[in-house]
């Protein structure tokens, strides 16, 4: 059980350092980051969606056994959460720019449903372990894969809501960590963890569909120019087909 306990504490923090892949822009000029901005944000909303639809969607209805009554409550009830999150207790209707001293919503929703979902990647990384040891580095490595392009769209995120780079890399990170305490609940409690599993799942659907349909893709709508519309379209499609290549590592 100590091997369990370590692997999957180790699986989950190098899971959460992903996070601080955006480091890597630190080297990049503000004016150029600026640019590549909404390319990124097109990304996010494209890798949500993808989240939402190819892999999240397929597990509710895994864990619901196909009430499909239940997981579409649930899928609203988590939408409609994030709605009232943002209306009520942050959201001011007004025409100012998103900074650092003017921040929008987007981030704290955004951090919130990654939250969520990186609480599930604890949770099947452990359950992973529970099974074997083989099976809980084959899902590291999937998970892994899967949230390099899911933390590149964060961050941009971040930045884009006017945040600073560290500011941003920290917030990123603290919501990635959350991965661990889904490992660590998970080992605790074991196959009861699967209950709680079946209502985070639709849940964070909703969130990530309101994120993407309801603060991403109108942020997009605001760029009039044809040639860096079709960019951003290309870019939102590349976030949907990364999240559908990962299929082939499921």
């Amino acid at each position: 059980m100590v091997q369990i306990w370590v692997s999957t504490i180790a699986s989950v923090i190098i899971i959460s350092l992903i996070s601080l892949i955006g480091v890597f822009t630190l080297s990049i000029g503000m004016d150029r980051l600026r640019k590549v901005l909404l390319f990124m944000v097109s990304f996010a909303a494209g890798g949500l969606l993808g989240d939402a639809f190819i892999h999240l969607l397929p597990e509710a209805i895994k864990d619901t056994e196909y009430n499909i009554t239940l997981m579409s409550l649930l899928i609203l009830a988590g939408l409609l959460s994030f709605f009232i999150l943002e209306k009520i207790l942050w959201w001011r209707h007004c025409h100012i720019p998103t900074s650092e001293d003017h921040p929008h919503p987007v981030a704290s929703t955004n951090l919130i449903g990654d939250a969520f979902h990186n609480f599930i990647d604890g949770t099947i990384i452990a359950g992973s372990f529970l099974v074997s040891v083989p099976l809980g580095v084959t899902t590291t490595i999937a998970v892994i894969l899967h949230e390099i392009p899911q933390e590149i769209g964060d961050f941009g995120i971040l930045l884009h809501t006017g945040m600073k780079r560290a500011k941003a890399l920290f917030y990123n990170f603290l919501s990635a960590s959350v991965a661990i305490l889904g490992a660590v609940v998970t080992l605790l409690i074991g196959r009861s963890m699967e209950s709680i599993h079946t209502i985070i799942v639709p849940l964070t659907i909703g969130g990530f569909i309101y994120i993407a349909s309801a603060d991403l893709i109108p942020e997009l709508k605001k760029e009039s120019h044809t040639g860096k519309s079709v960019l951003q379209l290309l870019s939102l499609l590349f976030g949907v087909g990364i999240m559908a290549l990962l299929l082939l590592i499921d």
